[in-house]
């Protein structure tokens, strides 16, 4: 009898966590577990038996990140085949003689398809490498486990399906206890088109509980061969190492549990050990498969509670209007002496400012927080903040809460960057975090506006953001760029800020490029106070290019001079911008709001 048939009959108990019993037996966490199959196959293979002795019918290979890109960590890249025939070795060894299954596990890459293609790595060439490599060491399936990118599992099924057309797939997501995927998609939608796709097996493991996963099999239909691998509940950190709590014949209760919502392949994920098997394998002894059950359907947001006070006007609002919109930045102090920065605010609006933007310790530069400054501005002087937001500072868990906080605030307009690395900046020994990068930040943000945080959990309300995205012209490599604000608008990004610009005939150069985007466009326009700034900033900023013919405009103009002629210069521009474009992004120089005020009146003042 192979899987899928005892699956249509009978419910299968698989096996639990083997990087868990690998750390328990004083393998540490950094460790390779893949080389572990080749360094110490006798320890894999009593970790396999002890499993089948519990009553697993169905073990994994501990392949999870047995690829090359992973590899590529340890320097063993090129040994991927290598592990992943050893380790289907090693569980054979341990299901002979019996009827138990061998799956090979497959796991995600270890880096987003966007980082990939930014490095030039082919992720389909990787799964293929690895599942050839499974198919010829004679797996009897593969278990595609702990994704939570819908895009990345459904390119390794269908490299599997290129491969192989009909061995059996069970393909397993992360999800929330609402059903939904970090990307806000529906976990049932995702079951959908992964049936589709040719997986067989379709299910939940890791993050979750027992408990959360009886929430999760509750809103999935009856008409899916459903697979349920829960953690052990929530782990404690103690002296290195995670431990989890659950008794295991509380794991064997919620088995019967997980059956009774559907599940017909049901095994363990982290801190799930042999004696949790064992209870379930017990518990789930001559049950039979649920065909038809009632479905708790997804919660929604209320579209009458979407809203609990008036919006914040945004700059797409004003743009809609046909009014011309003008951001200005004002970076805050990197001291507590904040009048005079309260003060040029309140300039640059009066002369004509829409919003001002604040920076987020730009250069890696330490400043005072931008959204307590942002507050202050929103509620004191009744003045509109675009918050830049870096993937730097915060890691995935900081950047939503400081996220819903900005909603909170009522504030909508978000600027989300990567961030420069902290180790350039001013504070010596300070790390960046970089969980994710701008564009996978606007797809969260994508997700808050839907109601849903990153790991698919419902926030009540959802966020009213607006997103904006970076652009650079002045790149050497402009298709790069055009490429990348592509993703950044697909991401959710609704309006554009550059790069300063110091060159009119590059102004129209990108709106020639960009036209056919369909996005408003805000030109970044820094006026020079001298010809030393204009060389620094050309020099040493990262993503500013001031052209020869502006510097050496600049040149011979010390004091007074250099700045009334940086300030030509800047209206040229902004005169030309104003052409092709419904606004213009002010930067202001070093605090210098009187020069940034004086040509925000001037754009105010264009006909």
């Amino acid at each position: 009898m192979d899987l899928l048939t005892e699956l249509s009959d009978s419910v299968v108990c698989g096996d639990g966590a083997m990087g868990t019993e690998l750390m328990a037996a004083g393998v540490s966490m950094d460790a390779c577990f893949e080389e572990v199959s080749v360094t110490q196959p006798g320890l894999v293979a009593d970790i396999h038996a002890a499993y089948v002795a519990a009553g697993a019918r169905l073990i994994e290979t501990n392949t999870f990140g047995a690829n090359a890109i992973r590899l590529h960590r340890h320097g063993l890249e090129q040994r991927a085949a290598a592990f992943n025939h050893a380790a289907v070795r090693l569980a054979r060894q341990a299901a002979a003689g019996r009827s138990v299954y061998v799956a090979g596990s497959v796991g995600p890459l270890g880096i987003t398809l966007e980082e990939a293609e930014a490095a030039h790595i082919d992720p389909a060439q990787a799964f293929t490498e690895q599942l050839t490599a499974l198919l010829e060491a004679g797996i009897d399936a593969i278990f595609f486990e702990t994704f939570i990118d819908f895009e990345e599992i459904r390119l390794a099924l269908n490299q599997l399906r290129r491969l192989d057309s009909a061995i059996p797939a069970i393909c397993s997501l992360v999800c929330s206890e609402e059903g939904r995927l970090p990307s806000s998609l529906p976990v049932v939608q995702a079951f959908r088109d992964l049936t589709r796709a040719g997986a067989h097996v379709v299910g939940v493991n890791c993050v979750t509980g027992p408990h959360a996963m009886t929430r999760i099999l509750q809103r999935i239909p009856g008409d899916f061969i459903l697979s349920a691998f829960p953690n052990a509940g929530y782990p404690r950190y103690q002296d290195g190492r995670f431990l989890y709590n659950p008794a295991p014949e509380y794991f064997g209760n919620a088995a019967r549990e997980f059956v009774a919502h559907g599940a017909r392949l049901i095994g363990g994920c982290c801190g799930v050990g042999p004696a949790h098997i064992r209870e379930m394998a017990r518990a789930l002894a001559d049950l039979k498969p649920v065909r038809s059950k009632p479905v708790i359907s997804n919660l929604r947001v209320p579209e009458d509670s979407r809203q609990k006070r008036p919006a914040e006007t945004s700059i797409l609002d004003l743009m809609a209007r046909g009014d011309r919109v003008i951001v200005c930045e004002l970076d805050p102090p990197k001291t507590l002496d904040l009048e005079r920065y309260y003060e040029g605010a309140q300039t640059l609006v009066d002369a004509g400012a829409d919003v001002i933007t604040l920076a987020d310790n730009s250069l890696a530069i330490l400043r005072v927080s931008n959204l307590a400054i942002a507050a202050v501005l929103k509620q004191k002087y009744n003045i509109m903040p675009l918050l830049h937001l870096s993937c730097r500072d915060r890691n995935l868990i900081g950047l939503q809460s400081e996220l819903m906080g900005i909603a909170a605030l009522g504030i909508r307009h978000v600027l989300p960057l990567t961030g420069d690395p902290a180790k350039f900046g001013d504070q010596p020994g300070a790390t960046s975090v970089y969980d994710v990068n701008s564009i996978q930040l606007m797809q969260i943000i994508r997700g808050l506006n839907q109601g849903y945080n990153f790991a698919g959990k419902t926030i009540k309300y959802p966020t009213h953001f607006v997103v904006g995205c970076t652009f650079n012209p002045n790149a050497k490599n402009l298709d790069a760029q055009l490429k990348r604000l592509e993703r950044k608008l697909e991401a959710g990004a609704s309006y554009v800020m550059t790069q300063p610009v110091f060159d009119r005939t590059l102004v129209k150069a990108m709106y020639e490029h960009t036209k056919g985007f369909g996005v408003p466009i805000l030109t970044g326009i820094w006026p020079l106070l001298n010809h030393r700034q204009a060389e620094f900033l050309h020099h040493e900023v990262p993503g500013i290019v001031v052209p020869d013919e502006v510097r050496a405009r600049m040149a011979g103009h010390p004091g007074p001079e250099g700045r009334k002629l940086g300030v030509e210069i800047a209206k040229e521009v902004a005169r030309t911008a104003l052409d092709y474009f419904p606004g213009v992004y002010l930067i202001t120089p070093f605090l210098a709001y009187d020069t940034t005020a004086e040509l925000a009146q001037f754009v105010r003042g264009l006909s």
